[in-house]
């Protein structure tokens, strides 16, 4: 026997009716039905374990995920350090590297005591190849020593507003002392960045060359994956990582009329993880 087929909705659900293809005008209550099963996409879980995605003019929050929960900061502790050597140091002043500096683990340039730089290119190295070295010898240029440099952190950081960050070197290791923030405080400390020329363009680089004075050559490229990806719109910010803090990233995203500031913190899928908050919450296609 030959069937005909139509969709209808039964008790909000949709169904499949067969009927006999000679009767199906007065279809019979017998009739076969067959409940369709339509597959949704999940939802996507967010992997970090506190997000931001803030409006600095409106001060409006887009997406909150435990914004004000203290977490590790790891390198995004850059960001604060280059405010300071950037309202203390000139950018064409040279620094001598110390032994200390060459001493700190890696992600480093590979510094070398004794050599000199100018202010510009180890703060590039600093931004885009997120180096320790680099953080420790421009701290020492500035506070005269890498203690010293930390208490003026702490200090900058509450008169920007970051009254629940506590930092215990420029470059955002593991320490032995106290060293924390939240997602809100380093999206305060990073639109406090933004305020200077030199962060705002430097955040923008994907590749640079920076030089010693005596000519020795430095390849550097950004630790921001988002400016390498097929985004139609680059997010251009300050990447993280350590095993304790997990991936992190602080940054910013053009928009009409403005910007939207992103944080995320303690994440497994840290692109993923932003794609998603700006398209989903700040309506921004990617």
């Amino acid at each position: 026997m030959s069937y005909i087929c139509y969709i209808a909705g039964y008790e909000n659900l949709p169904y499949i009716f067969c009927c006999p293809i000679n009767s199906y005008v007065h279809c019979p209550p017998q009739a076969m039905a067959f409940r369709i099963y339509f597959k949704h996409k999940s939802p996507y879980h967010i992997t970090a374990n506190t997000a931001l995605l803030w409006d600095p003019a409106s001060n409006q929050r887009y997406f909150d995920l435990g914004a004000d929960r203290e977490v590790f900061p790891a390198s995004t502790t850059k960001i604060l350090t280059a405010i300071l050597v950037l309202e203390n140091l000139p950018l064409d002043k040279y620094v001598t590297i110390s032994q200390h500096a060459t001493q700190v683990p890696q992600t480093k340039l590979g510094l070398r005591a004794g050599e000199t730089f100018k202010v510009r290119d180890l703060l590039y190295g600093l931004i885009l190849k997120s180096a320790n070295d680099a953080a420790v010898a421009l701290a020492e240029a500035v506070g005269g020593s890498e203690g010293k440099f930390v208490e003026m952190m702490n200090a900058r950081a509450k008169q920007i507003g970051a009254m629940h960050s506590h930092f215990a070197n420029p470059h955002g290791l593991p320490s032995p002392g106290p060293q924390f923030t939240t997602a809100s405080d380093m999206a305060l400390i990073f639109t406090q960045a933004l305020k200077n020329d030199f962060f705002r363009q430097a955040i923008t680089y994907k590749y640079l060359v920076i030089y010693s004075s005596h000519g020795q050559r430095f390849f550097l490229k950004s630790h921001n994956r988002s400016l390498f990806l097929n985004w139609r719109q680059h997010v251009f910010g300050k990447t993280g990582y350590t095993i304790e803090a997990q991936s992190c990233f602080v940054g910013f995203i053009p928009r009409r009329n403005g910007i939207l500031i992103i944080a995320v913190y303690g994440c497994r899928k840290r692109w993923t993880d932003m794609k998603y908050i700006i398209e989903h919450y700040g309506r921004i296609v990617l």
